[in-house]
């Protein structure tokens, strides 16, 4: 059962990496007017992922949407070291990207594959499964489509039409932008843009690099995974540091100027279509 739960499916990603546009940028192009919010790490506010089991809950604090209604939404959990649920299930499926420490999540008698930061997991919904975690600090994204988000007893799991996915950033397909100097790159993990379907990637950030993220579609969703990232909010002077956890968004047509200075930056990105990643220009 582990085997399969360890499904690797780099060929699919591999196919689906050009659709994606990653472009150099030649000149310089103001922000349209566009509606951007951003929540740094520091300023999540935490609560008990699971209020019924009072302190041995893990931390959680939402990002964008809320967990609690029938919507999307984004929100970071927070383990102790050794922490490790007793077999449950969730109403919806959900996905998971580490951000630090490690992650193992399985069905109950899998043997324990832990997940690095940057790894990328699926947990579809009504499947029997624990979660455990080790590590000093131990932070996870985790991304709904649908809330609210519950805990249910296995006695109530069910079944969906759904393959389980997992993968650490070293088995991933990167496709890397064309030209010199420092170019990002891009690890797809989930969607077709070219459909217009909801897609998922990761977008990695050499140390150095200063450019552009664009999104043309209703919103984009970004989380800082690794590194320190620069950012500099539309029609604002200043950028903002964003640490590990923290969040970027935007809805319309816009340009978030970024940049990755101290070491590579890995980010996770989520959109509905296509969107862009550009250098600055090379002299």
């Amino acid at each position: 059962m582990g085997d399969r739960r360890n499904l690797i499916l780099v060929a699919v990603f591999a196919l689906a990496l050009g659709a994606f546009a990653v472009t150099t940028l030649l000149h310089d192009e103001e922000p349209l007017p566009s509606s951007v919010r951003v929540v740094l790490a520091s300023d999540v506010e935490w609560q008990a992922l699971n209020p019924l089991r009072g302190d041995k809950s893990p931390r959680a604090g939402t990002l964008w949407g809320s967990r609690s209604t029938p919507v999307p939404s984004g929100f970071l959990v927070k383990f102790v070291d050794g922490f490790s649920s007793p077999p449950h299930i969730h109403p919806v499926t959900y996905r998971g990207v580490v951000v630090s420490g490690l992650v193992h999540n399985d069905v109950p008698d899998a043997e324990e594959v832990w997940l690095p930061p940057g790894s990328f997991w699926t947990q579809p919904a009504g499947e029997v499964h624990i979660t455990a975690a080790k590590g000093t600090e131990n932070v996870a994204y985790i991304e709904i489509e649908k809330g609210p988000y519950l805990v249910h007893p296995a006695k109530d799991a069910f079944e969906r039409p759904e393959t389980p996915i997992k993968m650490d950033p070293a088995s991933m397909a990167w496709a890397d932008a064309p030209g010199s100097g420092l170019v990002p790159s891009i690890a797809k993990l989930a969607g077709n843009p070219q459909d217009e379907q909801l897609t998922r990637s990761l977008v990695r950030l050499q140390a150095g690099f200063s450019g552009t993220l664009q999104s043309d579609v209703p919103a984009l969703h970004a989380v800082v995974i690794q590194g320190r990232l620069e950012h500099h909010v539309p029609e604002k002077s200043d950028a903002q540091t964003l640490e590990p956890g923290s969040y970027f968004g935007s809805e319309g047509k816009v340009t978030h100027r970024v940049s990755c200075t101290e070491a590579d930056c890995l980010i996770y990105v989520r959109t509905k279509g296509t969107f862009s990643v550009a250098s600055a220009s090379q002299d």
